[in-house]
């Protein structure tokens, strides 16, 4: 009788060469496939680069050339502005031919006119533009502009038209301008006895204030009051 007991069949363990031959089967399948994530991944990563570049510049030249936030800094434009606003300045307002009106909400580089040193910038309001007439007051307090009496609804709430009296007429090419929180105000009525009379230079406004951007619950856009609407143009003036 055959006592011998039948081993159980197993699996054949490779051979080295059948090893060394399943390994580069592998490696030239995974090869290529390596080289082909490796160019998505860098051609996806070379196209967020590049839109991020792309939008930064953007940006920059929008701030530089078309709108430019700025923040405001005292409460000379109360209530109008608050301190901290962020209002949103449109660049363009005056190239291309336009001119500041009565009524603007301007931000100006103060250099020349307001103090003696570049890089201070001032947001006001144009109260009368070359060749008009400013005068405070008449006999119910109220500002004139060529003989116009101007009713401000905008003014910071308690403030009178201007507690300084004056009669100045506006020389060509420059502005008037003054805050809306007239009694916290250090606007052309300052600077009454210096050269200009305290007039701002229509070449050193940097743009019209369009929008109060920031906070969000002060959006708001800054609109041409209406008090301003009927002032007659200046003697010698057309329009």
């Amino acid at each position: 009788m055959d006592t011998e007991a039948a081993l159980p069949e197993r699996d054949r363990s490779p051979s080295a060469d059948e090893a060394e031959t399943e390994e580069r089967s592998r490696s030239v399948v995974s090869g290529p496939a390596l080289r082909a994530a490796a160019v998505r991944w860098w051609t996806q990563w070379r196209r967020t680069a590049l839109l991020v570049v792309g939008s930064v510049v953007v940006l920059l030249l929008v701030s530089t050339y078309v709108v430019q936030p700025y923040q405001v800094p005292s409460g000379s434009m109360e209530g109008t502005l608050r301190v901290g606003d962020r209002v949103l300045v449109n660049k363009l307002a005056y190239r291309f031919g336009g001119e500041p009106r009565r009524g603007d909400v301007i931000v100006f580089d103060g250099d020349g006119s307001f103090v003696q040193q570049s890089g201070t910038d001032y947001v006001k309001r144009v109260i009368g533009v070359g060749g008009d007439r400013v005068t405070c007051c008449d006999q119910q307090g109220r500002l004139l502009v060529n003989g116009h009496p101007l009713t401000e609804d905008y003014l910071y709430p308690g403030d009178t038209p201007s507690q300084v009296r004056f009669d100045i007429v506006v020389p060509d090419g420059r502005l008037w301008v003054m805050g809306d929180h007239r009694d916290d105000s250090r606007d052309s009525r300052e600077h009454l006895g210096d050269p200009g009379g305290g007039t701002v230079p229509v070449g050193k406004v940097i743009g019209r204030a369009e929008w109060i951007g920031w906070p969000v619950g002060h959006w708001t856009k800054l609109d041409r009051p209406a008090a301003f609407a009927a002032v007659p143009a200046p003697a010698g003036h057309h329009g």
